[in-house]
């Protein structure tokens, strides 16, 4: 699927009052959900296979809680788009930021790959490297905290 038909996709989403579109051409498949305020949020609830792990416990949230409580002082650089993480360009390649590391607003700080495209993230604060909270190869999720810059 092209980015022009995805762009048109999008926009259909965001003028029209639907809040999910999910489009599937050959093997390619595609989701796109508005995200709505909270008075006018939909859960949904899905039905597990039978092989896959138990549900997340009550001790979970507090847990995400007590690891956002123990993140460094400094500006977190947040995933602008679900995907996986890479820290380098190719599988044994330098990583493009170390913790310690000195960075610029703009600098490459990591990849994350969304349907087969590679997208750059850079970093839109100067500082330096404190944290790296997310491990190479690793699915991240749209706001999850990536770095941590001071």
């Amino acid at each position: 699927m092209d980015l022009r038909k995805l762009k048109k996709l999008i926009d259909l989403v965001q003028e029209s009052g639907i809040s999910e579109l999910e489009v599937t051409e050959g093997e390619e498949k595609v989701r796109i959900a508005k995200q709505l305020p909270a008075s006018q949020a939909v859960s949904y609830v899905t039905a597990a296979p039978a092989a896959s792990a138990p549900p997340p416990t009550e001790a979970a949230p507090a847990e995400r809680a007590d690891t956002a409580d123990a993140l460094p002082a400094g500006h977190v650089v947040k995933s602008p788009m679900v995907g996986s993480f890479y820290r380098a360009s190719a599988p044994g390649a330098k990583p493009f930021v170390d913790i310690g590391q000195k960075v610029s607003v703009g600098e490459r700080l990591c990849l994350i790959e969304a349907m087969k495209l590679m997208n750059e993230i850079e970093s839109d604060v100067e500082g330096v490297v404190k944290a790296i909270l997310v491990e190479n190869g690793q699915p991240v999720e749209y706001g999850q905290p990536l770095f941590v810059i001071g």
